[in-house]
């Protein structure tokens, strides 16, 4: 079943795991999403596996993700599809107290990942991030691809590519000359 994003099985409600002591465990395991990873195109749904931990401050988050990205692979530009696994380990602290349902002093951590107002751990921008961060700088149909010839384009997997050489450019026709002397030492 596709769901738009912003689906709401990426927020956990976790009044209930704060009001317990430090150390308690609630594991979660999500299938089947679909996020919009900007430029990103997933071939297949993101499933996601977290494990929230009570501790004296707040949550520890820590788990992954798991989905495969289409793209182009960067040799022979061929469709390529890329596994993602990915961890997510964080430390999520309340925005507002579970006894006294005041704000909480962000001032001495303003960079600290904070749960919302209704005690919610918001997951989407954790696994789009960690996604995100995951893709690979130049994708690959498969590790051994050969790529391309760089001359004629064609792939060269296919066969032998002997070219002719192609023109020197004049300022280097001098180099054609040159040859290295065998002898070691001698230059």
């Amino acid at each position: 079943m596709n769901r738009p994003p912003g689906d709401d099985r990426l927020k956990i409600n976790v009044t209930s795991l704060l009001a317990e002591p430090a150390g308690s465990r609630r594991d979660y395991a999500l299938a089947d999403l679909r996020l919009d990873l900007a430029d990103l195109v997933a071939a297949a749904p993101i499933d996601v596996l977290v494990r929230l931990t009570r501790t004296n401050r707040g949550l520890v988050l820590d788990g992954g993700a798991t989905t495969t990205l289409a793209g182009t692979c960067s040799r022979c530009l061929k469709p390529a599809a890329t596994p993602i696994d990915v961890a997510i380990d964080e430390e999520l602290l309340p925005s507002v107290d579970l006894a006294s349902g005041q704000a909480v002093d962000t001032t001495e951590e303003p960079d600290a990942l904070r749960l919302t107002d209704h005690h919610e751990v918001d997951l989407e921008p954790l696994v789009r991030e960690a996604i995100l961060l995951a893709e690979p700088i130049a994708p690959l149909c498969r590790p051994d691809c050969p790529g391309l010839c760089p001359v004629c384009g064609l792939e060269l997997e296919i066969g032998a590519h002997d070219h002719e050489d192609g023109p020197i450019d004049p300022r280097l026709e001098a180099l054609r000359a040159f040859r290295v002397d065998e002898k070691p030492g001698t230059g």
